[in-house]
């Protein structure tokens, strides 16, 4: 057996996609949005699907056009050869190997509300919680070790039931009926449409599952059903989203969370799981239970999602050749990249546990998955590129769409802010530099030499910007310079950086992924 099996169907990508996306972190979210827009949390969540949307989009252009495993972290090869692509590459794997480290701890804080022995006073690992993180990391191996197949069940069960918690948890919210906050207290728009913007940051992180799904192309049953299964996630996510915005926002009991009435900006103080503290205020059991569950079965189940995920993107990058050779090896019997998935996950075991002895660390694991973020945002560049050399794409639409979801791209990564890009950026930096030198990638050099200067203008505008260290000019301003100079300078010069026919021939770069090596 040297294939993957093509096991995946439409349901089963729709639920992978939302159900690795929705995890704890958006019921953190939520109180945080509603502390900058009030009410207009459910616009911010609205826009942000918007922008996502058109990221999405591309991901359905490229994977109809190179239906690969990891294909985001391949795409770039095609036009711009190994070296753009080694930095494409690393960033989404960044992305990936930092995500189940976070969602196992995740599980530890929901654990830790039956067992309050998993994390210190302020909210860090103990030694005990991180060990019980590195078991839960091992714990996600089986679930992608089985095949394919066994990986697409146990996800439709798991992630179906962990999907039905969180509209049931919505609703039960909802029955708090205090519709008077989404109008008494300043309005609908409390904070104004700068608000709105000022939230959308917050919510950018719940919605990056959708490159989950080109990740197994090449393990789905039918092509078409990657760009259709993008399509449905995004809206699948909107929808608990909104639910979950409209649950908290009519839950509100601003008496019994001591807060004075239209204070905002205090709901972002609710202590721990807000809609756990809100459940408990109100002396709701079996809210309680539902909320306490949903702590401890949404980030496990993204968790070993992520980590199927990142396997496959170690896959891909062995695939280039700036990996081992070793990392495409697949399982004679369940046919799944066993040495990438082994890999990764102890890479991800030792995360975990360094979590604990160094708290600090558990802040940086959390940032440097904007590293993901850089790593999406060449996308819409490569729609354009491949276009300019010939091959056709499958959005007529295209060239609006790669403008865009480049614009919205560039803003994910501003808003992520100061100090998240810079780790994510130092990170990216040395394991270019130790794989480019180990694995003696020079091809396209002078290819790439666009997207490192995009990178570092991002950083440099989270450190001046509103967003930033400096804070020398708002947030508004910050993301107009971004959008324009994004597509101003950096779109038009990544598609005139494209290989040529001749250099494509020279660096031995393959034409389309059927010379996958």
């Amino acid at each position: 057996m040297n294939r993957l099996k093509r096991e995946l169907t439409l349901f089963d990508l729709i639920i992978l996609g939302v159900a690795g996306a929705v995890g704890t972190g958006v019921l953190f979210s939520t109180a945080g949005m509603t502390a900058l827009a009030g009410p207009g949390i459910i616009l911010a969540w609205i826009v942000g699907s918007i922008m996502y949307l058109f990221v999405g989009l591309t991901y359905v252009d490229l994977s109809r056009i190179y239906p690969e495993a990891g294909g985001p972290s391949r795409y770039s090869l095609y036009s711009y050869g190994r070296a753009t692509n080694m930095i494409n590459a690393f960033a989404d794997l960044i992305w990936y190997l930092f995500i189940p480290p976070i969602e196992a701890l995740a599980t530890v804080e929901g654990l830790d509300y039956f067992y309050p022995h998993f994390l210190t006073a302020s909210g860090n690992p103990t030694t005990e919680g991180a060990l019980v993180g590195v078991v839960l990391m091992v714990l996600f191996l089986p679930f992608n070790y089985y095949g394919i197949k066994f990986f697409s069940q146990s996800t439709n069960v798991f992630g179906g039931v962990k999907l039905v918690l969180y509209v049931v948890a919505a609703i039960g919210f909802m029955t708090f009926a205090h519709f008077g906050n989404f109008g008494h207290f300043g309005g609908f728009t409390p904070f104004g449409v700068g608000g709105i913007f000022a939230a959308i940051p917050l919510g950018m992180f719940a919605f990056g599952s959708i490159r989950i799904i080109p990740d197994y192309a090449e393990e789905v049953r039918h092509q078409k059903t990657i760009g259709q299964s993008i399509l449905w996630v995004v809206l699948g996510q909107t929808i608990i989203y909104l639910l979950l915005a409209i649950a908290f926002l009519a839950a509100l009991n601003w008496r019994q969370l001591k807060i004075h009435p239209g204070a905002w900006k205090s709901v972002v103080d609710i202590p721990g799981n807000p809609f756990l503290t809100i459940a408990s205020k109100a002396n709701l059991g079996w809210l309680i239970v539902i909320t306490a569950i949903i702590a401890i079965i949404g980030p496990f189940v993204t968790g070993y999602i992520y980590q199927g995920g990142g396997s496959r993107i170690l896959f891909a990058m062995s695939r280039t050749g700036i990996v081992s050779r070793r990392l495409k090896d697949l399982n004679q019997q369940f046919a799944v990249p066993v040495w990438s998935l082994i890999v990764f996950t102890a890479v991800g075991a030792i995360l975990a546990y360094l979590a604990a002895p160094l708290p600090s660390i558990y802040s940086l694991i959390s940032d440097a998955v904007v590293a993901g973020y850089l790593g999406f945002a060449v996308n819409p560049v490569v729609m354009l590129a491949i276009r300019r050399q010939g091959v056709p794409g499958s959005l007529k639409a295209g060239k609006l769409v790669a403008y865009v979801a480049f614009a919205s791209a560039s803003l994910i990564v501003y808003w992520s802010g100061w100090p998240s890009v810079p780790y994510a950026t130092i990170l990216l930096t040395i394991f270019a530099l130790v794989f480019g030198v180990i694995y003696r990638v020079k091809e396209g050099l002078g290819n790439s030499v666009w997207y490192m200067v995009y990178i570092l203008f991002l950083t440099f505008m989270t450190y001046i910007g509103g967003v930033g260290k400096l804070n020398a000019f708002n947030v508004d301003v910050g993301s107009g310079v971004v959008v324009v100079v994004s597509l101003l300078i950096f779109l038009p010069w990544g598609v005139a950086s494209r290989l040529t026919t001749a250099q494509r021939r020279e660096t031995g770069t393959p034409e389309s992924n059927q010379d996958l090596a």
